[in-house]
């Protein structure tokens, strides 16, 4: 496959057409000056030794070279070879909350927003490691399959709001049920650990089971508990409202950290709560590194062969014979005559 890596420069080549008008017209104007001195006949007797062919060839090696070299500044390049490659890291499946509840202001600026950032900040932490993305709310699905490509990652983590589910509730168990078909293989010696967070709101299923479950399959589960315990109201959407139940009344969400701690328990994991510092981003960091690493072998793209080099070279070669050729006919030269030199002296000799 051929590509150039800065194909803006190609513009660049637009200048040739503009230098070969300007030539054109500067050739045409000089032979204007000359034809006023006399007759063009006499003028070229009274200069024997000016070549009309020999400006030209001079200029469209020149024009030649400058083509070759911004093309070569635009840096073509050919080939993009598949290869597999070795890391060292652990797998990583998120599995968050994006239920209403999860748009309470307890946490600046709120629960859900908060927690891309923090995620967004682990990301940018990976090196050799993979992530995936499961997002729930009354059902789970995988917002990203595990990966190791960190800009697909935060792209996806970008996107997501709570309008991407529509049935709500907190199905914390088929989030992790999710998370665990979402690793793949169930035998894997890479250090694997599933991120849960939410705020623990509205627990449906039975998420200690799925937490152990994962936990028999050598997957910790850690769990971050995203608002505060005396809860806040959740506002409505392009509103200056909040959401009301039934009867009228403001609905608050609170953050249920009991259940949090008995899924991270039963998942063999951590609890840590998120507030508005990065407190809950190191002690997840230092939880993280404590993961066995082992090699993951990850499907890359080797990187293009670099093909500006024969440009250059061939571009330097047209200068070096535009160097070397005269504006003028030298006549010294056309009048020698080795073998005739060479015979005259062996005659000599003789």
């Amino acid at each position: 496959m051929f590509r150039f890596a800065d194909i803006e420069m190609l513009w660049w080549l637009l200048t040739i057409p503009v230098f070969v008008v300007a030539y054109v017209l500067i050739t045409r104007h000089k032979r204007h000056q000359l034809s006023e001195f006399g007759d063009p006949e006499l003028m070229a007797q009274l200069m024997p030794d000016a070549s009309k062919s020999r400006p030209i060839v001079k200029f469209a090696l020149l024009m030649g070279a400058l083509s070759l070299l911004i093309i070569a500044a635009a840096r073509p390049q050919y080939g993009q070879q598949e290869k597999t490659v070795k890391r060292q890291g652990i797998e990583v499946m998120v599995a968050l909350d994006i239920s209403n509840s999860m748009l309470a202001e307890d946490v600046a600026p709120n629960r859900l927003d908060r927690a891309k950032q923090m995620l967004s900040k682990m990301i940018d932490n990976m090196v050799d490691d993979k992530v995936g993305l499961v997002v729930f709310a009354g059902e789970a699905f995988t917002q990203l399959p595990i990966t190791c490509d960190y800009v697909s990652a935060k792209m996806f983590l970008n996107t997501i709001s709570p309008k991407l589910i529509p049935t709500q509730g907190t199905a914390i168990g088929a989030a992790l049920q999710t998370a665990i078909r979402s690793f793949g293989s169930q035998e894997s010696d890479a250090g694997r650990a599933i991120i849960l967070i939410t705020d623990g709101e509205n627990h449906e299923d039975d998420a200690i089971a799925a937490a152990k479950q994962a936990q028999e399959l050598g997957i910790q589960v850690f769990v971050i508990g995203i608002g505060k315990p005396e809860g806040s109201p959740i506002p409505v959407p392009g509103t200056n409202d909040y959401i009301k139940d039934r009867s009228g009344q403001v609905v608050v969400s609170r953050l249920n950290e009991e259940m949090c701690q008995e899924i991270a328990q039963a998942g063999k994991g951590a609890y840590v709560r998120c507030d508005n510092t990065n407190t809950a981003m190191r002690a997840l960091q230092q939880e993280l590194d404590r993961i066995a690493t082992t090699d993951l072998e990850t499907t890359v793209y080797a990187d293009y062969n670099e093909q500006y080099q024969s440009f250059v070279l061939i571009a330097l070669l047209l200068l070096v014979i535009d160097f070397f050729i005269l504006m003028r006919q030298n006549h010294s030269l056309s009048r020698m005559d080795l073998f005739k030199e060479k015979a005259e002296k062996y005659k000599t000799e003789k």
